[in-house]
């Protein structure tokens, strides 16, 4: 929690219609959490670690329902990080395959992902 008492967590958003190999999920869940940790304010990232950078992992069907929730958020406020794989492995360079959101509230982040099913 916040000194004011308000737990912050970060939320990753997963690309499912690319069925990634568990370790390329991982990796790419990598990504979007410290992707998305750098873009938050000086204030977010010390609350965030001081109550042990707790976040969870959701999933969308397709890009184009992740690339709505970005803009949805940005236009929230939040911080965003986009993950656009470098394609040496298993997908295309480019390929969108996760989304990093806060560390933020629940009162600002559930609207927006409060719905989405875990990982």
């Amino acid at each position: 929690m916040t000194g004011n008492g308000i737990l912050l967590k970060q939320l990753i958003v997963v690309n499912e219609a690319l069925r990634l190999p568990r370790g390329k999920l991982g990796a790419q869940v990598a990504h979007a959490a410290v992707g998305a940790f750098l873009a938050a304010s000086p204030e977010a990232q010390t609350a965030w670690l001081q109550v042990g950078m707790p976040k969870i992992v959701v999933w969308v069907a397709n890009e184009a329902e992740l690339l709505g929730l970005e803009a949805r958020a940005r236009e929230a406020g939040l911080a965003t990080f986009l993950v656009r794989d470098a394609g040496r492995t298993v997908v295309a360079s480019g390929t969108i395959t996760c989304l990093g959101l806060g560390p933020a509230t629940a009162e600002a982040l559930d609207p927006l992902t409060g719905m989405l099913r875990l990982v």
